[in-house]
């Protein structure tokens, strides 16, 4: 492994359709201690923002950006807000920066938010994309894959799947069949119950 390699700063995506989970697994890992120097850039356009408790104790680790979809109207953004967390690193307003964690809108290709990242040169030297999780609801999963391209762009662009609220879903074989319908979109992603520890 290189030093650009040990030195960058991990940067998850965090996508998935609207209703999957995503602000529920996110509120749970930011209660986690082991991820106490993440910084978390939310993208709250027509979403349910954060727990406010929650956003109340974390705020100095948590930007939000909320006038428009982190792939589309605010890519520049997205890179002027890495940007900003290297420069707060390096002039010490930061002490220590572990990870950041990109949570998409649900209506989003995540695709372009790779990009722009991977497409700046000062970003790609300062972080490296450590993956991408999309979360599936296994109760509406195929109607949504159906309806909604974008869903079936975030899951084809996934490291790893989570399916969340298979708990709810009347029939496990319809789970089983949402499953083998992510395999064929992603036969590369890890796919996961949002139960599992490795969530």
């Amino acid at each position: 492994m290189s030093d650009a390699q040990t030195t960058q700063i991990p940067v998850t995506v965090l996508t998935g359709y609207l209703g999957a989970g995503k602000t529920t697994l996110l509120n749970r890992l930011l209660r986690d201690p082991a991820l106490a120097d993440t910084a978390v850039i939310i993208n709250e356009f027509g979403e349910v923002a954060i727990d406010h408790l929650l956003v109340e104790q974390a705020s100095d680790g948590i930007i939000q950006l909320s006038d428009g979809c982190l792939c589309c109207t605010v890519r520049g953004e997205l890179v002027d807000t890495l940007a900003d967390l290297v420069d707060r690193l390096q002039t010490g307003r930061i002490a220590r920066l572990a990870r950041v964690v990109i949570e998409t809108t649900g209506l989003a290709d995540p695709a372009p938010v790779l990009q722009s990242i991977m497409a700046h040169p000062a970003l790609v030297e300062a972080f490296r994309l450590d993956g991408v999780i999309t979360l599936v609801d296994a109760v509406n999963g195929d109607a949504t894959l159906d309806g909604h391209v974008e869903a079936v762009k975030q899951a084809a662009v996934a490291d790893r799947i989570v399916l969340t609220k298979a708990d709810l879903a009347t029939d496990p074989r319809d789970v089983e069949a949402l499953r083998a319908r992510l395999r064929q979109i992603n036969p590369g992603a890890e796919l996961l119950d949002a139960g599992d520890r490795r969530t």
